[in-house]
C-alpha cells in the first residue's frame, strides 16, 4: 500500500481494537479534508512515502462525532502515528518540513513528539 490521497468514510473507518490487531508496522494520518495544516502536509507526505511503498497508510477523518481519534488521544491535526503489531511507537504532531515527516518515517527518535 503506498499513499493514501483520501480519507476513509466514517462507515468504514477501523474500530481502535482493529488497529492494534494489525501485525506489522501501519501510519495512521488523522486529519480532515478542510485542514489548512493537513492541505500542506500532503505533498511532503507524499514525498516521504516514496521512500516507504511497503508501509501501510491509513488517513483517517477526525472531528466532532469520530471516536477514534479520540482513542488515540488525537488534538490537533495532522497528526501522524506510527503503530508496530498495535502499539504506538512514534507520533508527529504537525510536522512542519519534509525533514521532519522523512525522519519520523525512518523512525528517528528525535522525529517523534507527543502531544
Amino acid at each position: 500500500m503506498a499513499f493514501c490521497s483520501s480519507f476513509t468514510p466514517q462507515d468504514q473507518d477501523p474500530s481502535a481494537e482493529q488497529l492494534q490487531a494489525t501485525p506489522g508496522r501501519l501510519l495512521l494520518e488523522f486529519g480532515a479534508p478542510w485542514c489548512a495544516h493537513c492541505q500542506v502536509v500532503q505533498p511532503l507526505l507524499a514525498s516521504a512515502m516514496q521512500q516507504h511503498p511497503d508501509l501501510p497508510h491509513l488517513k483517517i477523518e477526525d472531528g466532532k462525532g469520530r471516536r477514534l481519534g479520540r482513542s488515540f488521544r488525537v488534538k490537533l491535526w495532522p497528526t501522524l502515528l506510527l503503530l508496530q503489531d498495535g502499539q504506538e511507537m512514534a507520533r508527529l504532531v504537525r510536522p512542519d518540513s519534509q525533514q521532519a515527516v522523512e525522519q519520523f518515517l525512518a523512525g528517528l527518535p528525535a522525529a517523534a513528539r507527543t502531544s
